[in-house]
């Protein structure tokens, strides 16, 4: 592995990128390596006496190696759960790129590696024009796309992953989560996309009612980065 981070990205939203991002944060913490994870723009928040908090965020900041400031992890929260544009919006803020990669540059001088957990799918608009695309293209890092094991996911993780490449992202690998417990086709539906991604799959995890990060790290596969 030669990648200090990665970022997470999905087919689509609750496609379960937080308990991927969660589960591949502990397989590199069995590695005996640091880990931070940081989700840097949630929507969606709830509002605490410390200001507003994100629920994914805070897992994140619980299963980090090192200790941060909330803000440091998650730099963006919004209160409404809508696109990040239009909550920027309604809040009167701009979502800025460069305060984004400040709080990424700083998590990484304390930790091995750094997992980025996206909001939605792939272009996702920000504001100003940009997009999560920009947001990449900033931080450097390659891209790992989650896949929720459902009708329709064949087309929209091909499609997904075609225009990860055509934007000249580094499409590092994928995984597949079992989001539905009576899904019928998962076999053929992962030999298909395992014939169609151009990039390893790195795990297939397991639909669970009560979440085990460790059960979820054991089906991931860092060793293929």
């Amino acid at each position: 592995m030669t990648a200090s981070g990665f970022f997470i990205t999905g087919t689509d939203t609750e496609v379960g990128k937080t308990w991927f991002t969660l589960a591949f944060m502990r397989a590199f913490q069995i590695k005996g390596m640091t880990v931070a994870g940081m989700k840097p723009i949630a929507t969606g928040c709830e509002e605490t006496v410390a200001g507003l908090r994100n629920a994914d965020a805070l897992s994140l900041v619980a299963q980090s190696s090192t200790i941060h400031d909330y803000a440091t992890i998650n730099p963006y929260a919004f209160k409404p759960p809508i696109a990040p544009h239009i909550a920027a919006a309604r809040a009167g803020a701009e979502i800025d790129i460069k305060r984004i990669a400040s709080a990424y540059a700083m998590l990484c001088k304390q930790n091995d590696v750094v997992i980025v957990e996206g909001i939605g799918g792939w272009r996702v608009p920000l504001t100003g024009g940009e997009s999560l695309v920009d947001l990449v293209r900033v931080l450097h890092l390659p891209v790992i796309l989650v896949v929720g094991l459902r009708l329709g996911c064949i087309n929209h993780t091909l499609l997904t992953a075609e225009t990860i490449i055509s934007d000249g992202l580094v499409l590092a690998g994928w995984a597949a989560c079992q989001i539905n417990p009576f899904y019928p086709e998962t076999d053929k539906t992962l030999h298909t996309l395992i014939e169609s991604v151009p990039a390893p799959l790195l795990g297939v995890l397991p639909y669970l009612q009560t979440f085990d990060v460790d059960v979820l790290a054991r089906e991931t596969n860092v060793g293929l980065l």
